[in-house]
């Protein structure tokens, strides 16, 4: 057979569809020898697939997938297509099962999603207040908004505090308050967020703090539209501020397209407001919107109200449409266990990135090939192991990630095994680099002197059964472990990877990352820059505590949320 190292991206998507068993690793082609690892404190039943996770199949796979060739896999495009075949073919040498089916019935490596892709007409966006007989009209950048269809909507707006309806803390913004029809203004993020003691995860972010939730929310209240303002009294930057210090891919001069799920659950558009543009809504309040937030934080008294002689209309346009397809990968490894077997416990990542403008490629070694070569690794050490764990284990390396995480929340709304018997997911993302100062961290979050040996976990607050598993696993490999990005809230790290979905669905759901760069959606992302030492014992590790959760009595458990009494109490 042709090596296929070297082989076009439309020959390797060819060859791995139609014949996927035959389509050989890079990594195997080297011929260079196994790195020699201790195993003597790895249990016996799991040294073999512990042995078979080395640092040479990662150099020649992450090469592969981060190399000019493949275009910065953008969902949608060839080089993203190339990755998709890459993985299958891996799954399918690897002697996994199938765990999808085909438009025809048949098995297959290959989730279709459905999307949407479009580019918003920046210049028609308009935002038009109506109060006291006259017009206040607001385009970009005092609003901003897209939506996968054209929007023309004119509707009373109402003010509710922060969006939130969390019934588990006592706490409703749309209490006593009729959404009904209207355009509802919320703040960003979450109450009493700089307070320790706060039941909204003290400093950290809940699930509830990301937009998606408060649209979801909004939309069940019979809302029409959403309408987000960064709070008055925050203590940190926007989200579009701190995107803009990024730099990098959001600076291109064609912009990216924008994407969404054909068949999504959100059938109402959001738009992103800027201070004074809230201030001039809130004008018939009785409250400045600072008055409102701190009336809020100091005892979490709902501030939700209607607002007198306040009307918009709201005018979205896209330049452009198209759809296309798109796939979630995934393959199974059944349980040895006839019962326990029904069980799944979940490895991700994501096999998309920010593709190419020009000569320009954002070759996305650590974000997110890094993560997929890690999937795929694992996939082959399992199946590499004489012995299988009781528990099943679903591989599933996701689609479009970087456009919303479209991908994960595709598979959680249409799951390939069922949710409730989903005991554990690790969820790989940038996994490759040592964590260092970056525009987008600094003034923000402290990190560490020596990040050489730091893995940061994130969604421990809602696992702390999870976390001990790892932690525990961890004595064998000896990374330092941190936990810093649940206890922050400026960076919305929680809800960024496709770990969150599923947390949505009260699985526990971890997060593998090794932090923020300068090289971050930059074209600098490339392979050499890779700690594959640590990403190795990253891979052991996440591969020990899998067996951990695979054979234990039972899975860990879901704390919906940590802040509230309850929440503490059962993480003690």
């Amino acid at each position: 057979m042709r090596n296929l190292c070297h082989l076009h991206w439309f020959g390797l998507i060819s060859l791995a569809l139609t014949y996927p068993g035959s389509v050989q690793s890079c990594a195997a082609q080297t011929g260079a020898p196994a790195l020699k690892t201790p195993t003597a404190t790895v249990p016996s039943r799991a040294q073999a697939g512990f042995a078979a996770i080395r640092e040479v199949d990662l150099r020649a796979n992450l090469g592969f997938l981060s190399s000019d060739g493949m275009g910065g896999r953008l969902s949608l495009q060839p080089g993203d297509d190339a990755a998709i075949a890459w993985v299958a073919s891996e799954f399918a040498k690897a002697g996994l099962k199938p765990a999808a089916t085909d438009a025809s019935g048949k098995p297959s490596y290959l989730q279709a999603m459905p999307l949407v892709e479009y580019r918003i007409d920046r210049a028609a966006t308009a935002v038009t207040l109506q109060r006291g007989g006259k017009q206040t009209v607001w385009k970009a950048p005092k609003v901003g908004g897209s939506y996968r269809d054209a929007v023309d909507i004119t509707a009373p707006v109402i003010f509710a505090g922060f969006g939130i309806t969390a019934p588990e803390l006592g706490y409703d913004d749309y209490k006593g308050l009729d959404a009904k029809g209207k355009i509802v203004l919320a703040f960003d993020h979450e109450p009493q967020e700089t307070d320790p003691k706060s039941i909204f995860n003290g400093t950290g972010n809940t699930r509830y703090a990301t937009t998606r939730v408060k649209l979801l929310n909004a939309q069940a209240h019979g809302a029409i539209a959403l309408l987000v303002v960064a709070e008055p009294n925050r203590k940190h930057l926007t989200n579009a501020e701190r995107a803009a210090k990024i730099g990098g891919s959001v600076t291109r001069a064609t912009p990216l397209p924008l994407q969404a799920i054909r068949d999504d659950q959100l059938h109402i558009p959001s738009l992103i407001i800027l201070d004074d543009v809230a201030a001039e809504l809130l004008a018939t309040a009785g409250k400045s919107p600072s008055e409102l937030q701190s009336g809020i934080d100091s005892n979490l008294t709902v501030q939700s109200r209607e607002l007198p002689d306040t009307s918009l209309t709201i005018h979205l346009k896209n330049a452009s449409i198209t759809t296309g397809t798109t796939y979630n990968v995934a393959g199974l490894l059944e349980g040895s266990d006839p019962k326990l077997a029904a069980d799944t416990i979940l490895i991700s990542g994501h096999h998309d990135h920010d593709g190419q403008s020009g000569t320009e490629i954002w070759h996305g070694a650590d974000d997110n090939g890094s993560g997929t070569v890690g999937v795929v690794e694992l996939a082959h050490a399992f199946t590499a192991n004489p012995v299988r764990p009781k528990r099943s284990i679903l591989f599933v390396v996701f689609a479009s990630e970087e456009r919303g995480l479209l991908g994960s929340y595709y598979m959680a709304a249409h799951p390939l095994r069922p949710l409730a018997t989903t005991r554990a997911m690790i969820n790989f993302d940038m996994i490759g680099r040592d964590e260092t100062a970056s525009p987008q961290t600094d003034g923000l979050i402290e990190i560490p002197a020596d990040t050489t040996n730091r893995l940061n976990l994130i969604g421990a607050l809602y696992s702390p059964d999870f976390d001990k598993v790892v932690k525990t696993e961890n004595q064998r490999i000896g990374l330092v472990l941190d936990d810093r990005f649940d206890h922050e809230s400026a960076l919305n790290v929680f809800f960024r990877s496709d770990q969150f979905p599923f947390v949505l669905h009260d699985i526990p759901a971890f997060w593998f990352f090794t932090g923020f760069h300068p090289d971050y959606h930059h074209t600098t992302d490339t392979a050499d820059k890779i700690n594959y030492t640590k990403m190795t014992k990253i891979l052991k590790l996440a591969y020990l505590s899998t067996w951990n959760f695979g054979d234990a009595k039972a899975g860990p458990r879901f704390v919906a949320n940590p802040g509230s009494p309850a929440g503490m109490e059962s993480s003690k």
